[in-house]
């Protein structure tokens, strides 16, 4: 029996006895740990899907050990400009030993044919959700790219507001569990940005960020 879990902000097909390195977990090692975002279950020819989430579902685990990953270098350069910089990063990760998946609810997967009708009519309901969110434009912060503004809008951040009011750290927590391509961000600065943005001093906020590199001081 396999199942498709999320664990920190991270999708993993797992089965029993399994070794997975994921993003950080708080916890000892030998702790017992479970996920219940539990998308989808396998065992032979019975799949069993979650909308989107199986109700009830856990899939079990032990911490094996927490550790680093491998270094990442992240350089950066301009043209005729004397500029370099060089960082390297590693992302903190923990090994876990996947124990029992247990299943309680659930909907059988639908035939193709059957699911193409359900996507077609969820598609108009998905549009015009997409059409009422409402929320600030965070690319504006310098340093946050699509994915970055992405990543904060998924976690409830998705105002300048809310911006201003969080932590740097939080921030930079938010985008590693989201991806570990994120967690090179340097946040330091995004909060005071995005306190001119709320506050509409555009003006001070343009004059901040020409002297920022990449969201950076320079």
């Amino acid at each position: 029996m396999y199942a498709i879990v999320e664990i920190a902000g991270q999708q993993f097909k797992v089965a029993k006895d399994q070794k997975v390195f994921v993003n950080r977990l708080a916890g000892e090692e030998g702790d017992d740990v479970s996920f219940d975002k539990v998308l989808l279950t396998g065992d032979g020819d019975n799949i069993t899907l979650g909308a989107p989430a199986i109700e009830g579902a856990l899939v079990g685990a032990k911490i094996s050990r927490h550790l680093k990953g491998d270094k990442v270098i992240v350089f950066k350069k301009k043209r005729r400009k004397g500029y370099k910089k060089k960082n390297g990063h590693r992302q903190s990760l923990t090994e876990i030993v996947i124990g029992d998946i247990s299943l309680k609810g659930g909907k059988k997967a639908a035939p193709k044919a059957e699911k193409k009708e359900e996507a077609k009519a969820e598609a108009p309901k998905a549009k015009k959700a997409k059409a009422s969110s409402k929320g600030d434009d965070l690319k504006k912060i310098e340093g946050a790219g699509p994915k970055a503004a992405e990543a904060l809008v998924a976690a409830g951040i998705d105002t300048f507001a809310k911006v201003a009011k969080t932590s740097p750290e939080k921030l930079s927590e938010v985008l590693s569990e989201a991806s570990s391509r994120l967690s090179h961000l340097v946040t330091d600065t995004w909060p005071k940005q995005a306190a001119l943005a709320a506050e509409g001093k555009w003006d001070e906020l343009k004059e901040l960020q020409d002297n920022l590199d990449g969201g950076i001081e320079k």
